[in-house]
């Protein structure tokens, strides 16, 4: 009797708990039946294009939204009520506006954004936004004059960049510890089309940023390490993605004349009108860019180098739920430059410091870009982005390391030629939804790149016009394909979790047509990248993080196809793995602080060869490090920057004494003053330095450091600027690339091992007009 009625008891409770909870959900059905919902879009009040990364913001709940791609934006499950919601975004004015919600019903709100000076009190750490460090880029871009394509490399922090063809070759870049020659481990981008040229003549990864007019730099994205799961092949070290403009704010002209024969011209002309970009039917725009450039050069023979651009750019709304944005631009250069000297050359008086040794070095290359990006948000808020790019790129160099160390008649002049089609395709689906009450993020994500070239060549050759010998000669087809997913999962308010997976394949087939008959050479290899980062968003003013994730960087089809090893094994996709703990932080309103912490190792290291010029691999790596950048406001117009970047770095498996990385970089630093107003004066101060560091493996040979300062200032009217531009300010007598290489004279009867440098830019002014309409 006992065991029956307590049976009984229990199926009692059991129907009531099952009633309690079917009320519960009854009732909370009806509730949400009630709830109401914000929705809108954010656009530029100066052009009409919708303002993506527009953070939004309910004051009275706390809850926050990104705008998409179309300025969209949306907060559902709202009870009946007055809301006040908050726009901001970096170099808008910030917006407040009320909002009622009501039983069953979607407010829809339409704002523009008026364009505002940039203030850092209004700069927040937000969770939303769990790189924080794109906070920097978007402050230095609207406050840095950028005055010619090495300034857009040096808007990275961290970034160092030497020029050692008086701007004809691309820059040999630094970061983190790494001699990075022209691209070996960054990976650098164009809207997003690769800049990188993988096995080029002159250097794996090889990244020529000059068919970029600087005054069409939007904005860029930027990261350090492996750590972004659409980041790829050689975004170890880390990658740069820098955006063009979309629409033009205002057509202008621009002049330039400066010592040593320097002259310039650039131009934009928005070619549909003023108005047309503003049009909520139309919303497009178009314009088309070009400039010339051309100087002698502060070289003692004279450099005739000359460069041309032109870009033309469209954007559009197919409907209004999917954007195409159309560009196409081509670029040309040549010169002669005065190559690398040795400092015994100096010494002796053979030469001065701004001669040569072989005066007949020099080049020429251009390259033609079509890409097209499709942007498209469906109903449900997800979006879809297809991007299809194509560059035909030709490349000719003649240069002179070693001068008469192998043929002591004719000397040691080579060639590097080659022609390139490169295309590819982007694509990325990202859905916004929810696991609980937790917000999600996935994004699936595939990428394809090939690049063909024909007669990619390296050949001993005198006077620039007679080949005595070939080195090498073949056709390159490498593909690399891969596949991506990527996951950010926020916690809660303040933890923030992205974890990454990437798959990459690669099919690297090499043509050797100095064989009879040719010979051809096939490998095909894969690699796993995870990744993994958290961000803890304490307040407004500190975020901090730590990242982790696996990268690799390709080696040359050549070299692959020559069976190179480290350690028995070919290592034809050396991975990296990486380490960063930082912060971001605002101690005071006005000053943005960003610190890391991070390490870094490689299973492979490229490392210059100077008697053959070319890069070639050395073995494992490793580097640890600090980053710390400040950007202070110190009053309504003047803003301070610093950037300073101490590395260790080592190699791995050699013997005690011998483990230095050569041009390896140890300390870096660039900061200045800049002066920010819409009319009158304005500019900036800067400088950048760079410590003494190990030129081999031993420091036997030190390449001295530098440092030098620059100055821009401009005086704004409402229809014209005036400027002036000065490179090397105190007129220091600097070595901007530097080399330890084994070289001969003609008068030398054994060769000598020492720094061969290139020199840095002497006191160096420039005028410029520039007229708006």
């Amino acid at each position: 009797m006992t065991s029956t009625l307590h049976a009984g008891t229990e199926k009692t409770g059991q129907w009531r708990r099952n009633s309690a909870l079917l009320f519960f959900l009854l009732f909370s059905h009806v509730c949400l039946a009630h709830l109401g919902k914000i929705t809108g879009t954010v656009s530029d009040a100066a052009t009409g294009r919708p303002l993506a990364g527009v953070t939004v913001v309910v004051l009275e709940h706390g809850k926050g939204a990104i705008t998409n791609e179309l300025g969209q934006y949306d907060f559902t499950n709202l009870p009946a009520a007055t809301y006040r919601l908050e726009f901001t975004s970096m170099g808008f004015q910030t917006q407040s506006i009320v909002a009622e919600v009501h039983d069953d019903q979607t407010t829809f709100l339409q704002i523009k954004l008026l364009t505002a000076p940039i203030d850092l009190g209004t700069v927040t750490v937000s969770a939303l936004r769990p790189n924080g460090q794109q906070i920097i880029s978007g402050i230095d871009i609207r406050l840095r004059p950028v005055t010619n394509s090495q300034e857009i490399l040096r808007m990275v922090p961290g970034l160092f960049i030497g020029q050692h063809a008086g701007g004809g070759k691309a820059e040999q870049l630094f970061l983190r510890g790494f001699d990075l020659d022209h691209g070996t481990d960054i990976r650098l981008s164009v809207d997003g089309m690769p800049v990188n040229m993988v096995s080029h003549a002159h250097g794996q990864g090889y990244a020529d940023l000059h068919f970029v007019i600087p005054e069409m730099v939007q904005s860029l994205n930027f990261g350090k390490g492996p750590y972004a799961s659409d980041q790829g092949n050689l975004a170890t070290a880390g990658w740069v993605n820098f955006q063009t403009k979309t629409t033009l704010d205002r057509n202008f002209v621009k002049a330039e004349v400066g010592q040593y024969d320097t002259y310039r011209l650039v131009g934009g002309v928005n070619l549909l009108g003023k108005e047309v970009g503003k049009d909520e039917g139309q919303k497009q725009s178009a314009y088309v860019a070009s400039e010339y450039q051309y100087s002698n050069g502060y070289f003692e023979n004279p450099q005739y180098f000359n460069r041309f651009n032109l870009l033309g750019k469209y954007h559009g709304h197919l409907s209004p739920a999917t954007t195409l944005t159309l560009s196409a631009s081509t670029f040309w250069s040549k010169w002669n430059h005065s190559g690398q000297i040795p400092d015994r050359a100096v010494a002796s008086g053979l030469t001065g410091f701004f001669g040569s040794v072989d005066p007949t070095e020099g080049g020429e290359t251009s390259r033609t870009n079509l890409n097209a990006q499709l942007v498209t948000v469906t109903g449900r808020k997800d979006e879809i982005r297809q991007q299809v790019f194509y560059s035909r790129n030709a490349f000719e160099l003649y240069s002179n390391f070693t001068f008469f160390l192998n043929d002591s008649i004719n000397g040691d002049q080579i060639r590097q030629n080659e022609k390139r089609n490169l295309f590819g395709y982007n694509g990325s689906f990202t859905r916004y939804h929810q696991i609980g009450n937790k917000n999600l993020t996935s994004t699936l994500g595939v990428q394809y790149r090939h690049d063909l070239t024909d007669s990619t060549e390296l050949s001993h050759t005198r006077n620039r016009n007679e080949t005595l010998e070939r080195y090498q000669l073949g056709n390159i087809n490498e593909l690399n394909a891969a596949l991506y997913l990527d996951e950010v999962l926020y916690l809660t308010n303040r933890l923030t979790v992205n974890a990454g997976l990437r798959f990459d394949v690669f099919r690297q087939r090499y043509e050797d047509l100095l064989l009879t008959p040719a010979a051809t050479s096939l490998t095909n290899t894969a690699i796993v990248s995870p990744k993994l980062n958290l961000y803890y968003t304490f307040s407004p003013r500190l975020q901090l993080y730590a990242k982790a994730g696996k990268g690799f960087h390709s080696n040359d089809s050549r070299v692959v196809s020559a069976g190179a090893t480290v350690g028995g094994v070919q290592q034809v996709l050396p991975p990296a793995w990486g380490g960063d703990l930082g912060a971001i932080w605002k101690p005071m309103p006005r000053l943005l602080v960003s610190t890391a912490l991070w390490t870094l190792r490689m299973a492979q290291e490229f490392v210059y060869v100077g008697d053959e010029g070319v890069v070639e691999p050395s073995g494992r790596t490793r580097r640890e490090g600090v980053d710390l950048s400040l950007r202070y406001q110190l009053t309504d117009h003047l803003f301070a920057d610093l950037d300073m970047n101490a590395t260790r770095p080592r190699f791995v498996d050699e013997e005690p004494g011998q483990r230095y990385v050569p041009l390896a970089p140890v300390f870096t630093s660039i900061g200045g003053f800049s002066y920010q107003a819409e009319r009158g004066f304005n500019g900036s101060l800067r400088y950048r330095y760079l410590a003494d560091r190990p030129a081999n493996e031993d420091n036997s040979l030190v390449a001295a450091g530098y440092f030098v300062a620059d100055l821009q200032l401009n005086y704004t009217l409402p229809r014209q600027q005036f400027g002036l531009s000065v490179q090397n300010l105190l007129n220091t007598r600097w070595k901007e690339t530097q080399f330890a290489t084994t070289s001969r004279l003609r008068s030398e009867s054994v060769p000598v091992e020492e720094i061969h440098f290139t020199p840095g830019t002497p006191f160096f002014a420039r005028l410029s007009w520039t007229w708006f309409w």
